[in-house]
């Protein structure tokens, strides 16, 4: 377990921490790396070595400590994340990913495994678990902009309620929050019945294409009515309308 799931800097604050949880029954180890990711329209990440046109890497700019981890069960270590370079850093957004990577337990020299059957042939396959978290640095003032268009409604095989939408991002900085979708019926009765916390659009991206479960198990009928698309963003005191949208049903 890990928290916060993803680190800001912005304004005067320099340093940061992670908080990193071992909840198996197991000791287990964690080597700690960056990666850089692009993110695609569909919000899928692959990994890359060069940044795109309008993206820039944060590794420059962060250090972070401890690089390796060893934690008991129930045990919990924090990691340090500072800034660096500060007076180097152009206006923009900059984003890196730091990797939680487990490493495998080994086995004790001179413990072999027991073959049951020399003739036949043995895969053993090892998972190995890891966990991403970008750490995003801001540096002067955001243009960004997000607007909702391209809203559909369809049932998947008559069955699966889906709401398909895009989120379209301009300016120089991503954009990141909370999803609310409500349905509103002939008699303007209000129901929630989808939400979904943190949908970022990173940059350079100019769109991420969403598509949304919608509640089955309220007995909606959603063949009239319309549904109403709050995007917000996140905040403990008075969370920001970043966009907004409906769709009317036939």
């Amino acid at each position: 377990m890990i928290f916060p799931r993803r680190v800001v800097f912005e304004g005067p604050k320099r340093s940061q921490t992670l908080n990193l949880a071992n909840t198996g029954m197991d000791t287990a180890r964690y080597n700690i790396s960056i990666v850089q990711y692009r993110m695609k329209e569909d919000g899928a990440f692959e990994e890359i070595t060069q940044p795109d046109s309008g993206e820039y890497f944060a590794d420059k700019y962060i250090r972070f400590f401890p690089r390796s981890v060893i934690l008991a069960p129930n045990d919990a270590q924090v990691v340090k994340i500072q800034l660096t370079k500060i007076n180097q850093i152009a206006s923009g957004e900059y984003r890196s990913h730091i990797y939680f990577r487990a490493v495998p337990a080994e086995k004790p020299l001179g413990e072999k495994e027991v073959l049951k059957d020399t003739t036949s042939i043995s895969i053993k396959l090892v998972p190995v678990f890891g966990i991403t978290v970008p750490v995003i640095i801001r540096v002067g003032e955001s243009t960004a902009k997000v607007s909702i268009s391209d809203v559909s409604f369809e049932m998947v095989n008559d069955t699966m309620p889906i709401l398909k939408m895009a989120f379209n991002r301009t300016g120089n900085m991503s954009v990141y929050g909370d999803i609310a979708i409500d349905y509103i019926s002939p008699q303007s009765k209000v129901t929630r019945v989808s939400f979904i916390q943190g949908l970022a659009v990173y940059t350079p991206n100019p769109v991420r294409r969403l598509k949304v479960d919608i509640d089955k198990s309220l007995g909606i009928n959603y063949s009239r009515g319309k549904f109403h698309i709050v995007y917000t963003s996140q905040s403990d005191t008075k969370p920001e309308v970043l966009a907004e949208s409906e769709l009317q049903l036939p």
